[in-house]
């Protein structure tokens, strides 16, 4: 098997490094990742300009920093190793779950392994005390491994590994509340300026994402790229609007 990584912190992010060291128990792991942290940045993807990598000294795995998007990194990386069987982008510092995902970096690197004919896992996980234990994780993140890189287990999915996991659990992504909000501010000169940032949620619904963190438990969300909403499709044909 071989395995493509990639991410959106960056290809000197410590979780890159971490996950790459478990994935290579798996198959023979091949890295391409950006050149600087482009997180937030969705699926976007560089028409407009050539891309450029360069050769990464990454202990003894095969690795290239590019000049573009997450989503570039997995085109890139598709085309130039053209043997890939799955797509493992993180480990994220940073959960993304919820409505999150709509502009994960993250995840967009494993929808693009998909859209490529590729099965896709995004992986992330939160600090805790301003840190990343990606050592407490670790014997999760084989667990995962070993139950998404089967033949059987679903193309597509979104993993979240709490700090200090104590189980693993199937779940749904949690929508019924958006954790982003902007905040005014201003510079030092006096001008106003914005931040986008998050906010906390509570009351968060049992069986979703965000419930299974909440709980120390490992969020695995099997996840499909076509957006259709078919019950709403089947009401306006049945209606005949």
């Amino acid at each position: 098997m071989t395995i493509l990584i990639a991410n959106d912190d960056g290809i000197h992010s410590p979780g890159l490094r971490a996950l790459a060291e478990v994935a290579s128990a798996f198959g023979e792991v091949k890295i391409m990742a950006p050149d600087a942290e482009r997180s937030s940045t969705g699926h976007a993807i560089t028409s407009g300009r050539p891309l450029s990598m360069k050769k990464m000294d990454i202990g003894d795995f095969d690795a290239y920093r590019v000049d573009g998007t997450p989503a570039d990194c997995v085109s890139l990386g598709c085309f130039y190793w053209e043997n890939i069987d799955v797509v493992l982008s993180g480990i994220n510092l940073g959960p993304n779950i919820g409505n999150a995902m709509w502009h994960s970096g993250t995840l967009a690197a494993a929808k693009q392994g998909v859209l490529l004919g590729k099965k896709g896992i995004a992986l992330s996980t939160p600090s805790k005390d301003g840190k990343y234990h990606f050592e407490a994780i670790r014997p999760f993140v084989q667990r995962v491994m070993d139950l998404l890189l089967d033949a059987q287990a679903p193309q597509l999915v979104n993993v979240n590994f709490p700090a200090d996991p104590k189980g693993l659990a199937w779940t749904k992504q949690s929508v019924r509340h958006y954790d982003g909000q902007v905040k005014p501010g201003e510079d030092p000169m006096g001008r106003e300026h914005f931040w986008y940032t998050v906010v906390p949620i509570e009351e968060t619904d049992k069986g979703t994402d965000r419930w299974a963190m909440e709980q120390g438990i490992v969020s695995l969300t099997p996840l499909r790229l076509d957006l259709t909403d078919m019950d709403t499709l089947k009401a306006v044909k049945d209606k005949g609007i």
